[in-house]
């Protein structure tokens, strides 16, 4: 990845040079949280991308039930990010979080594989139950790893470091190389446990990796070693109302355990017993509703960082609805890349796992070229704030789903074009690159030290929400056996366009709303853009 442009110069990325701020090339640590993420990730998407279909051709599940369960299980992996967070914030620090939350992982792919091993036979409760218990371990392994991995990518560098914007894409160049050829390698095997054991092998080389090169790369720019110790010490509260300063961030208060615990009891109450929404969704929902009032709270904080934290608590309204949107791409539009899509290819018959790769080979694309336009605003003094940047992310969700459903208007015997895919994983890929990781730096930036992975545990509850809204939209996949059509908010959905029009108007409505706040939010963030 060494083409990528330079956040400073705009030229190609220099070699990278030790931690210094000179704003020459990137820290080397940097590369090495790459390479990490790289091998985690390819452990999770290879095992997203046959999932799915694991679900409904192996285990013979319907696909309403396993949309749900595939939505509930995405979507609980974003929300124990929370719980990883807290600890790493509080006691254990980032380091021993990512190694707790590795181990968890690769245990959790090797669940999986004996799951498939035993679901050839008549009987599949045993596989089942293997599933059940890989997920578990799978969902608490990510909450450990995910948010502290982030977190540690802005530690590399100092307040105001220009190159942060440049470094969180370079990082999500890494997520998305190992997303590409995950599926490739996991979505070949017509036996889907070769795939979850490739996945928990992956996952292997993640943690050894880490392991061998934290402790000379992963340094900040004055030397110290990161992620070692809580990262509450890393920032000191504000002072109290005699001027004297506190010596480091306090627990939750009273009052905020009162409000987490409470809250999250009378949430999860409401939902599931009184809009009847399934134990998963009431506990992510309510998670989600509880999470952020809990921080807000917090009496440490100052007016600015407070109206800060509101900027990333409102823009995690719109990210539920790109998240919704998105991750389609596990479930409904595997789906129709299997039935209802032309996978002839030079003769060849293309596994449908296989467009979970499109995605991220058009990251590692467009991922330079889009960072280079952001320099380039940048230099001229004309760069869009975050929220407006996350507006166009929408909107270019909207327009995928608009072309893939001009695209289901009419289609042939022989299966709809390859290209209607095609396109529409090439205009949310530039959608994702204007919202993803523009929200992961946002929240680095935004956020007061002692709360930062905390922060990026709430951050990931919006995504947790997104996901499992996705499994449930999926589940509407429109069945044409079936004489009875769902409707959605009063909208009717009677075939595939429909369906993916549905969603042009979610994601087209989130863009234009958020728009129209991107310049009340950019006077919150105090000067930070």
């Amino acid at each position: 990845m060494s083409n990528l442009p330079n956040q400073e110069s705009g030229s190609m990325l220099d070699v990278p040079g030790d931690n210094a701020s000179s704003g020459k090339g990137h820290p080397k640590g940097l590369y090495v949280l790459f390479v990490t993420e790289f091998w985690e990730r390819f452990s999770y998407y290879g095992m997203r991308a046959i999932f799915i279909l694991y679900m409904t051709k192996m285990l013979l599940l319907d696909k309403a039930l396993a949309a749900n369960i595939y939505g509930s299980y995405t979507g609980l992996v974003y929300l124990t990010p929370l719980i990883g967070g807290y600890m790493a914030d509080r006691y254990w620090g980032n380091r021993k979080s990512i190694f707790v939350g590795g181990t968890l992982m690769a245990l959790g792919q090797f669940m999986m594989f004996m799951s498939a091993t035993f679901a050839a036979g008549a009987d599949k409760g045993l596989s089942i139950t293997l599933m059940w218990t890989g997920l578990t371990a799978l969902i608490f392994g990510n909450g450990f790893f995910k948010p502290n991995i982030s977190t540690m990518v802005g530690q590399l560098y100092k307040e105001g470091d220009v190159r942060k914007d440049s470094a969180y894409t370079i990082f999500y160049m890494g997520i998305n190389a190992g997303a590409l050829i995950a599926p490739l390698i996991c979505g070949t095997f017509t036996d889907f446990k070769w795939g979850f054991l490739c996945a928990g092998l992956g996952m292997i080389v993640s943690l050894v990796i880490f392991y061998i090169t934290k402790n000379k790369y992963l340094v900040s720019p004055e030397g110290r070693q990161l992620g070692v110790g809580a990262n509450k010490l890393n920032d000191v509260a504000p002072p109290d109302a005699s001027g004297a300063p506190a010596k480091s961030a306090p627990a939750f208060s009273s009052q905020q355990l009162t409000i987490l615990i409470g809250g999250i009891i009378v949430a999860f109450s409401a939902l599931y017993f009184g809009a009847g929404i399934d134990v998963w969704g009431s506990l992510i929902y309510g998670m989600t509703l509880i999470g952020p009032i809990v921080i807000i709270t917090d009496k440490t904080l100052s007016k600015i960082e407070r109206d800060r934290l509101w900027v990333i608590i409102l823009i995690m309204i719109f990210v539920i609805f790109f998240w919704m949107c998105f991750e389609q791409a596990g479930a409904s539009l595997t789906y129709f890349a299997d039935e209802q899509t032309n996978r002839h290819v030079f003769g060849m018959l293309m596994p449908a796992a296989y467009f979970q790769s499109f995605n991220a080979g058009f990251i590692l694309i467009l991922a330079p070229i889009i960072s280079a336009v952001w320099v380039y605003l940048a230099k001229k003094g004309v760069s869009p704030a975050a929220p407006f940047k996350q507006s166009l992310g929408l909107a270019f969700l909207a327009a995928g789903f608009l072309f893939i459903a001009f695209g289901c208007k009419v289609i042939p015997a022989d299966g709809a074009s390859i290209l209607f895919l095609t396109g529409l994983y090439f205009l949310h890929t530039i959608g994702e690159l204007c919202l993803s990781p523009i929200g992961l730096s946002m929240v680095n930036k935004l956020t007061p030290g002692r709360f930062t992975s905390l922060m990026m545990g709430i951050w990931f509850l919006a995504i947790a929400t997104g996901n499992k809204l996705a499994g449930t939209m999926a589940s509407l996949y429109p069945d044409p056996t079936n004489p009875v059509h769902p409707h959605v908010l009063g909208f009717e959905i009677s075939d595939l366009h429909s369906y993916f029009m549905l969603f042009v108007g979610f994601s087209g409505i989130a863009a234009v709303m958020l728009f129209l706040l991107s310049r009340k939010l950019q006077k919150m963030m105090h000067g930070i853009s």
